[in-house]
């Protein structure tokens, strides 16, 4: 029984490995399960069992690359003190996230479009917004910014930094664009946080 619990896992994720890297290159609509399945070498039924449709699937590897963006993010904040650094040092992380290809053409492009934007946002929030809600709680414990607007600066701030990424992410050259986006949102945050 256990073996066949492993075998099940290691094929989900396959699958997940292997649509990651279809959905980076090929986008959404231009991966099919065909595509899937012949590059999986994975049975129809098989694919089936993990995943009900392709819209599954793609929300299995939207959340995968969450998980390692949230990831990326956190080990770049590891260790420091100040809520309101740690939180302009995630936000430049985030936005240099944006320049990586699988990052900017499955969580930026097409997972609003894939998901919906509502959902897209639900996802975001359970993902991120806690946590700057948490940072924001710490800076105004330290009395630099309002108790009253940690919620409404958390919300700011998670739909400035996704509006920054995506900016960078949609750009015909990301990586010139970066500088620019990145220096924008630090003066916002110095606005915003002091």
């Amino acid at each position: 029984m256990n073996r066949n619990v492993a075998r099940g896992r290691e094929t989900r994720e396959h699958l997940v490995r292997v649509a990651t890297r279809l959905f980076a290159t090929q986008g959404y609509e231009g991966t099919s399960i065909e595509a899937v399945l012949q590059e999986t070498g994975v049975s129809r039924g098989s694919l089936y069992h993990h995943f009900p449709g392709k819209e599954a699937l793609f929300l299995a590897v939207f959340q995968e690359l969450e998980v390692r963006v949230v990831a990326e993010i956190a080990g770049s904040v590891a260790g420091l003190s100040d809520p309101v650094e740690a939180i302009g040092v995630a936000c430049l992380a985030w936005i240099r996230m944006a320049g990586d290809p699988e990052v900017q053409q499955i969580v930026l492009t097409d997972a609003p479009a894939v998901l919906g934007w509502q959902r897209w946002r639900e996802l975001d929030e359970e993902n991120v917004l806690g946590q700057f809600r948490m940072a924001i709680a710490a800076a105004a414990d330290a009395g630099r910014v309002d108790p009253r607007h940690v919620d409404v600066f958390a919300h700011l701030v998670v739909a400035a930094v996704n509006e920054a990424a995506i900016l960078v992410a949609r750009s015909p050259d990301p990586a010139a664009a970066l500088p620019g986006a990145q220096d924008a949102f630090k003066e916002f945050l110095r606005r915003l946080l002091g």
